[in-house]
């Protein structure tokens, strides 16, 4: 009896498949479409950076689903990232139809209908673990049925500051002097 091994995907397999996916340990990881709201919620804080970048913040606003892809592979396996929304403030890439080789400064994952419970919050705290590694300096985990936004910082990772509707929510100090209003990300 034989095994033959399967072949590792790349990060030019990863191009080529359609929808929201991630490149971890050699294997596609596909994801489920957000559903309306979370997708809103993700447009929200895109559109809100980009008011940030127009009026002077330096850096790109990043929308679902681009990628960040890693080369050598984070030492956890992961080879790419693709956050909900994000802030990139490093060179763009020499081929804009490619994946942005880096790592966005500030990143967000907003949860869909089928990231609650222990195990979506075991998944969340690993990928957040592996924003860190690769040089992200703030997580948010935006909650659209509570209406939270909970922020992660890489110099204190198991502190959290988490903004409920009424507060506004910052992303210090991976995007200095940007804010956002908790109520009206959630209107």
């Amino acid at each position: 009896m034989s095994t033959q091994a399967m072949p590792c995907a790349t990060l030019a397999d990863l191009m080529k498949v359609e929808g929201k996916a991630e490149l971890i340990n050699g294997r596609i990881a596909t994801f489920i479409p957000s559903g309306f709201l979370p997708s809103r919620v993700a447009r929200q804080i895109v559109r809100s950076l980009e008011d940030y970048a127009t009026s002077g913040g330096h850096g790109e606003p990043v929308a679902d689903p681009t990628g960040y892809a890693f080369d050598p592979p984070l030492p956890s396996g992961r080879q790419s990232l693709c956050p909900d929304a994000s802030f990139y403030t490093g060179a763009l890439p020499t081929n804009p139809m490619g994946f942005i080789e880096g790592f966005p400064v500030f990143a967000v994952e907003v949860r869909s209908q089928s990231d609650y419970g222990p195990k979506a919050d075991r998944e969340y705290a690993d990928k957040r673990a592996d924003y860190f590694v690769a040089g992200t300096r703030v997580v948010w985990d935006v909650d659209p049925v509570a209406q939270t936004v909970t922020s992660y910082s890489a110099t204190a990772p198991t502190i959290t500051t988490t903004f409920r509707r009424g507060s506004t929510a910052d992303a210090e100090p991976a995007v200095p002097g940007w804010r956002l209003s908790v109520d009206a990300l959630f209107t």
